[in-house]
């Protein structure tokens, strides 16, 4: 079954349409939102808040982007709202935020990481979305709500920063 057709499911109410949403899509924002946050455990919290924001709001979805565009658009959302609570409550400083992920990790796999995050928060988005997830520079455009130039612009700038961090 299609997202599109999922998220319709959902949005009557359909627990099992809703599970089957939750195994396509899980994975793959918690992998963003812990590119974002760098910390495994508010990624976690992320991915739950969105799926329930998703259960709570099917029914708005209009059908004007892609699903993915539309769920990333809420994990991000998510995202910055628990990353301002967190430092406005000040259980964490922004340092301990933006640390690496301290699994162990296959070498490459962690000059890549380590990479990513040098790279500012808007290109390390962009790269993200466009690489781990095959996201269209409009479908990103869309979602950090910027002009597709800018996508670009960001895209260019991280794959230069990339290119010397990784040689």
């Amino acid at each position: 079954m299609e997202s599109c057709d999922l998220l319709d499911h959902v949005a009557r109410n359909d627990e099992r349409a809703f599970g089957r949403l939750y195994e396509r899509f899980a994975d793959r924002i918690f992998r963003y939102a812990l590119t974002l946050l760098r910390n495994r455990h508010l990624a976690e919290e992320v991915v739950q808040e969105t799926m329930i924001a998703i259960w709570k709001n099917a029914e708005s979805f209009g059908g004007r982007s892609q699903v993915s565009t539309w769920i990333f658009g809420i994990a991000r959302n998510q995202a910055y709202t628990l990353l301002r609570r967190e430092v406005a409550g000040e259980r964490r400083s922004v340092e301990k935020l933006f640390l690496p992920d301290p699994a162990e990790e296959v070498e490459r796999e962690e000059q890549v990481r380590a990479a990513m995050s040098a790279l500012p928060v808007g290109q390390r988005e962009v790269v993200f979305l466009a690489f781990y997830e095959g996201l269209s520079y409009g479908e990103i455009a869309r979602i950090l709500a910027v002009p597709e130039g800018t996508v670009k612009s960001r895209m260019y700038h991280a794959k230069q920063k990339l290119a010397g961090a990784l040689t």
